[in-house]
């Protein structure tokens, strides 16, 4: 089968190959992919900047068609269309499997990272990690569950948002967009927050109907805030962006008693903060760290009820064997979401 192998490590070192197909083995099931998505994620791999086990396929957000069950596989079929969790293994024993929380289990083995993943024609799962996708909801759409179970988990799962509070979203690339949407889906009154270079994404979070957009360059977020809240400042900041002055300026704007919750990854993780206004104002910080099986059920229901708009962010789709153009473009900012496809091009 077709497959893109990341197969040393280092920048760059990727290249299309012809592998042999996976089996399912107990309790797995085979899909046949039909659109993948390239996550953040996937381009530090091709930069060789973040480990994982090699050779590897990446792609870890991916929707498809089941074509093969493996022994004691019940509740799905070959013909469902599904997406997966990217979860392939856990150890089973520790307190965070034993309530689900694989997100953040010590020995967790995830697809596109560990083992091999989703831009390929075909990819293994586990029964417990596959989902069925809503009949309404197309494969680009269901592509983008990964991502949109992560802003489920943080604003549904983590924080304390409540219908009518106000949150502001720092960064407005696809987890950003897909938070931003979650907390409007959940009855908040949502700000979301860019730079210039963001202009388009800026501009996609008005099409999917996020309140407020606020182009920091050329708006002082702080007073827009302040203005907006009579001066008390937000209930909620998500901070999606990775950026160290996004951290700042999300801790500065919060209420008293407000809750910021960590989403962003960093280059450099060390920042300097107030730790005293922490104290003074009684804020909570907290991290929110991927999805859990939870988040994606909350995620489809949403997907289903047309309350979250996943495939307006995927703004191209291209052939496996040009994955390298959707590389470039993605890490250049010229894309939303990229869609990779390795078998027949899905509706788009």
């Amino acid at each position: 089968m077709k497959a893109l192998i990341k197969y040393e490590a280092g920048f760059g070192n990727m290249r299309l190959a012809d592998i042999a197909e996976p089996v399912p083995g107990k309790g797995q099931v085979k899909i046949k992919v039909m659109a993948a998505g390239i996550c953040g994620t996937d381009l530090l791999i091709w930069q060789g900047r973040h480990k994982v086990s090699i050779p590897l396929v990446p792609g870890h957000e991916f929707s498809g068609i089941v074509v093969e069950v493996g022994e004691g596989v019940t509740g799905i079929k070959i013909g469902d269309r599904v997406t997966t969790e990217t979860t392939l293994e856990t150890c089973g024993i520790c307190d965070y499997c034993k309530t689900k929380d694989y997100n953040i289990c010590s020995n967790r083995r995830g697809l596109g990272t560990h083992v091999n993943g989703g831009f390929a024609q075909y990819v293994i799962s586990r029964q417990e990690s596959v989902h069925i996708i809503p009949e309404n909801v197309d494969f680009i759409s269901a592509a983008l569950t990964e991502p949109l179970a992560c802003g489920v988990h943080a604003v549904m799962e983590k924080s304390n948002a409540r219908a009518g509070d106000i949150a502001v979203v720092f960064g407005p690339g696809t987890i950003g967009l897909l938070t931003a949407q979650v907390a409007r889906a959940g009855g908040l009154k949502v700000v979301i927050a860019g730079i210039s270079k963001d202009t388009t994404r800026l501009e996609l979070a008005g099409k999917v109907g996020i309140d407020y957009v606020v182009n920091s360059d050329e708006t002082d977020l702080k007073s827009f805030i302040m203005n907006l809240t009579d001066g008390y400042g937000a209930d909620l900041v998500f901070e999606c962006s990775g950026s160290h002055s996004a951290v700042k300026s999300g801790i500065e704007i919060l209420r008293k008693k407000g809750q910021y919750v960590q989403m962003g990854l960093f280059t450099n993780p060390q920042i300097s903060i107030d730790a005293d206004s922490l104290v003074h104002r009684e804020l909570n910080i907290i991290g929110s760290r991927s999805q859990k099986p939870s988040s994606w059920i909350t995620a489809l229901e949403l997907l289903k009820l047309g309350k979250v708009n996943t495939k307006l962010l995927a703004t191209s789709i291209f052939p496996l064997e040009d994955w390298e153009t959707a590389f470039v473009r993605s890490q250049n900012g010229e894309d939303v979401k990229a869609i990779l496809y390795a078998n027949e091009k899905p509706e788009f």
